[in-house]
């Protein structure tokens, strides 16, 4: 069999379970139910957490490296900043790149220009940043010489999500049908500010949108994070109406992102490359939006570590949802055994390719994760730390000299 082809989608604050083919029957995802169906979900993926409030960059740092949480970057004096990817990791498109394959990166990159540089060969509608305005996102051209000047960088001019797609389907349509490519396609949809095009905008009525079981108007303590620009989006103690207005923009921007993603896997079967191209669907991280209290992901409940991870291609098997815990960053090696290229030593994770095919049943047997502002594992100020197995969750909290203690049973609990 020649190497697979490899699209890799991810997005920027989807919730694992905001799918409806997942669970969500408020949400609208016609796109990625189809996809849920013709592929494998794995419905328990987490990442580790963070070490920064932009847990995007820390995750997918994680992701691309396959490195764990406080071994993603490169040593740093200060510990926080600017958060560098070392040059010894070897990110996943860096090494099919070298093997033989055609890499393409796409849409938001924030883990520094020289590490783009070094991990694709070709992309367009680059975005060195976390966040912007969907209608007028920042981007760079394609740069052969590696070096993204500023004076290169221009707004987009669409929308964020369908610009990204647009770039994509005129690579594919390009592509050599001889050479075996893998496509990183990073979108920012639907992190915030969630502002959907009037068709989406107006596609969700708040009123008829039900709140989570486990919304609550705040925390019930100081988590360490309440004051984070995430938990801001909404005045304290929450309120039902508030939370359904910002669940109605975010599905939303979800609905949106699934038409384009519609889009894209449409023309992979006009250019005759769907059979043989794994695609994956993932996200960088989940979001509470009213659970727990909570707006944001700079936790380490579910609703912010569980991301969507779905694949779809040649030996995986069509219809299927597996719920063994594993890791996003299991995906580097994973994505590196389906295209028979050799796994680099610096990486950490472990390969899924023998659970997808039904080799075994089980991957991990407990999932770890953090949150804290620094890269430092002995660093000062709050943290949290949180182990999980198959049925038991324990949360540690460290702010302001207190220690807080969470036990969950996610069987009689799940929620």
């Amino acid at each position: 069999m020649p190497p697979p082809n490899i699209l890799f989608l991810i997005a920027d604050d989807h919730r694992h379970d905001a799918i409806g083919a997942l669970g969500d029957s408020d949400v609208h995802t016609p796109q990625l139910d189809a996809l849920v169906r013709a592929g494998t979900a794995l419905t328990h993926a987490y990442i580790m957490g963070s070490t920064s409030v932009a847990v995007c960059m820390p995750s997918r740092a994680m992701l691309l490296t396959g490195r764990t949480l406080f071994r993603s970057f490169a040593p740093n004096p200060d510990g926080v900043s600017p958060y560098p990817l070392d040059p010894d990791h070897r990110l996943f498109p860096e090494v099919l790149r070298g093997a033989g394959y055609r890499t393409y990166g796409i849409g938001k990159w924030h883990n520094g220009r020289e590490a783009y540089a070094r991990a694709f060969s070709h992309g367009g509608s680059i975005f060195f940043g976390g966040m912007a305005a969907h209608q007028a996102v920042p981007v760079h051209d394609f740069d052969p010489s590696g070096t993204y000047p500023e004076a290169g960088r221009h707004p987009a001019p669409w929308f964020s999500s369908e610009v990204f797609a647009d770039t994509a389907i005129e690579l594919l349509r390009e592509h050599p049908p001889d050479t075996p490519f893998c496509m990183y396609l990073a979108f920012t949809a639907p992190h915030d500010p969630r502002t959907p095009p009037s068709e989406f905008a107006t596609r969700y009525d708040p009123a008829t949108l039900a709140l989570p079981p486990n919304f609550a108007p705040q925390h019930p303590f100081d988590n360490g994070e309440l004051e984070v620009r995430d938990e801001l989006l909404a005045p304290h103690p929450r309120t039902p109406d508030v939370i359904r207005r910002h669940t109605a923009d975010y599905y939303g921007m979800i609905s949106h992102l699934d038409a384009q993603i519609g889009r894209l896997l449409a023309a992979l079967d006009d250019y005759g490359l769907a059979n043989r191209t794994v695609v994956v669907y993932t996200a960088d991280h989940g979001l509470a939006l009213g659970r727990h209290g909570l707006l944001g992901k700079q936790n380490l409940y579910a609703h912010s570590l569980r991301v969507p991870l779905v694949l779809r291609g040649p030996g995986i098997p069509s219809d299927r949802r597996h719920d063994a815990l594993c890791y996003l960053h299991d995906m580097h090696a994973t994505l590196l055994e389906m295209a028979g290229v050799a796994v680099p030593d610096s990486n950490e994770g472990r390969s899924l390719a023998s659970l997808l095919a039904g080799d075994t049943s089980s991957h991990r047997e407990t999932i770890f994760a953090a949150y804290q502002r620094a890269q430092d594992t002995n660093a000062e100020g709050p943290y949290q730390r949180m182990v999980r197995d198959h049925r038991h969750k324990l949360i540690d909290y460290r702010v302001k000299g207190r220690r807080r203690v969470q036990l969950f049973d996610l069987v009689d609990d799940p929620w």
